[in-house]
């Protein structure tokens, strides 16, 4: 098994679940009994900023709430899966749109649901409140909780692996 810094050279691919990894796993109701979810604004940034760097970045979730699509939108991101039963699927077509191999695949999920996709990808991480049956196939388990910062611990460490991290030419303004 290669070390976790090597593994990050060959990744060209993020791909991320929603509840618990990019917003937080507390969620509160709105008066009309819809779910309000908390993300961290770090995450966002360092998704558009990969993105501006060329790299694919991808949603794959059960959850669809409303204005959900619209806010991942406005980050850049262009493959949004929501309401998905069989992520495996949704994987599939990723990986044929964009000629990916599973090793350039970063993955990060944090309960059951994720499990299939997680141990079909070359890279599998999770937030630090990830089920523990997730945090065992994992090959990193970042010291952040969802919704937090997570996301941005994950995707700074692929860019500074490979030398794209702190392109001052390359800020983007922050949505």
């Amino acid at each position: 098994m290669a070390f976790f810094k090597d593994e990050l050279k060959n990744i060209r691919a993020f791909i991320f679940d929603v509840d618990g990894v990019l917003s937080r796993h507390e969620m509160s109701l709105s008066p009309e009994g819809e779910l309000i979810r908390t993300s961290c604004a770090k995450d966002g940034y360092a998704i558009m900023y990969s993105i501006r760097k060329g790299y694919i970045i991808a949603i794959i979730s059960g959850g669809g709430a409303p204005g959900l699509r619209e806010r991942l939108a406005k980050l850049g991101i262009k493959d949004i899966y929501l309401k998905i039963a069989n992520k495996l699927e949704a994987l599939d077509e990723i990986m044929q749109k964009y000629a990916l191999k599973a090793d350039e695949i970063m993955y990060m999920g944090d309960d059951i649901p994720d499990y299939n996709i997680m141990t079909r990808i070359g890279l599998p991480v999770c937030p630090a409140d990830a089920c523990e049956e997730i945090k065992a196939i994992s090959r990193y388990i970042s010291d952040i909780n969802g919704g937090m910062g997570c996301v941005r611990d994950v995707i700074s460490q692929v860019l500074k692996a490979k030398g794209d991290w702190m392109d001052t030419g390359c800020f983007v303004k922050s949505m």
